[in-house]
């Protein structure tokens, strides 16, 4: 292990900056073999007063408004990027200049426009052509980190279901149910069901089973607009208490065949056939995530809300006599973790949405002790981005649109 710890800096500290920190000052516990230490030195979010506050619940020793003083600062390694989605941009362009490791919350960026302007930077090279960007970076993609999604992965991997002829796959959350929850800027242009939770669907079905070759899309807004904040509607004349409404509560999409197929697929089968599914109106939902794979030789699903079972049905078994030994399997993945982060706690304790989260960060700095890129990389952040982009699309259009990416 080194003897130094790694210095770290933490833009943003509403929710998921406080679920970065949290995993930091927590990973000795759960991954006590990692070969790197590190350490929160420094906190940036947009107001002098919550910055403060951040530093005191760190217990770190620098606060700011300033986001630069932590990206171009040269004592910083790590640079978390926790803020709204609408400032990433400008946070990872700087810290990809100043070559830190980026550790980056989803989605990568807010457009299109601005993945590919990211992916110009991330390709940039010297005189010499060597590229310019050296270190390790990952989207905190930290689903796909759950240990029952990655017995998912092997059992897929090993081709135990066979050729895949459908996958269903949703995400809900009841947020948005009232009328008179207050606009937050996920309200706003750059927040949305797409961006923030398709951002996590389509990782998932990209790293299971594949991106899709062609989409159509259809998203609502419950509320045309909804009441401003008490703090932000004082002095305001009653015109003005309410702004409108510019992202999607919900969204419905349908997939058709494989971005990139593999060679073994024969062209006279029909294409693998997906649904997925984002909503903030899912009344009587928390963090409900459901996933279904359907095969020729067997399934697969799983619950968020029942993260220690991955359930297999093996259709290969014989259903005779009496059902024989045909049915849905529970494996109890819970807390099997692999090196480096298997220590805590015990393997036969229930997983849950923090433990996926130190997970994921565990597996970039172990990338970074072990000088490789990262994965899922900022590279998968824009293909991401890219998908993300054709839902929109469809969205508008009410047409079947083309998934395309550079990578």
């Amino acid at each position: 292990m080194s003897e130094n710890p790694l210095r770290v800096g933490i833009i943003g500290f509403g929710m998921i900056g406080k679920v970065h920190a949290f995993a930091h000052q927590a990973m000795s516990y759960y991954a006590p073999l990692l070969p790197i230490r590190c350490q929160i030195t420094s906190v940036a979010t947009i107001h002098k007063e919550t910055a403060e506050k951040a530093k005191r619940i760190i217990g770190c020793d620098f606060a700011t408004t300033n986001f630069k003083e932590i990206t171009e600062n040269p004592d910083i390694d790590i640079v978390h990027i926790c803020s709204p989605n609408d400032q990433h941009f400008p946070a990872l362009l700087s810290a990809i200049r100043q070559n830190k490791n980026i550790y980056c919350d989803k989605p990568l960026v807010v457009s299109l426009n601005e993945a590919k302007k990211i992916d110009a930077e991330l390709s940039r090279t010297d005189s010499q052509g060597k590229r310019l960007y050296t270190k390790t970076s990952q989207m905190t993609f930290h689903l796909r980190f759950f240990s029952a999604i990655k017995r998912m992965k092997q059992i897929l991997d090993e081709n135990r279901i066979g050729r895949i002829f459908q996958y269903r796959i949703g995400y809900y959350h009841a947020s948005n149910i009232s009328r008179q929850t207050p606009f937050k800027w996920k309200h706003g242009e750059s927040g949305g069901a797409i961006r923030d939770l398709v951002s996590h669907l389509l990782d998932l079905v990209d790293f299971l089973i594949g991106l899709p070759e062609e989409l159509l899309a259809d998203s609502i807004i419950a509320y045309p607009n909804r009441p401003l904040p008490l703090a932000s509607a004082k002095n305001v004349s009653n015109a003005t208490y309410y702004q409108t409404v510019e992202s999607e509560d919900s969204v419905s999409i349908l997939t058709r065949g494989l971005l990139n197929p593999p060679a073994s697929s024969d062209p006279l089968f029909s294409p693998v056939q997906g649904v997925i599914e984002a909503s903030k109106l899912a009344t009587g939902c928390e963090d409900d995530l459901r996933l279904e794979i359907h095969g020729e030789k067997g399934a697969l699903r799983f619950s968020l809300m029942n993260p220690h079972y991955l359930e297999f049905f093996d259709a290969t078994l014989s259903d005779r006599p009496f059902g024989g030994y045909s049915g849905w399997l529970q494996i109890p993945c819970g807390g099997r973790y692999e090196f480096p982060d298997a220590d805590f706690p015990s393997h036969k304790s229930s997983t849950g949405w923090i433990r996926a989260h130190i997970a994921s960060l565990s597996n970039f700095l172990n990338d970074i002790a072990n000088n490789r890129p990262g994965n899922p990389s900022l590279l998968q952040g824009i293909r991401i981005q890219s998908a993300l982009d054709a839902v929109a699309k469809s969205c508008q259009s009410r047409l079947w649109t083309p998934v395309l990416t550079d990578n």
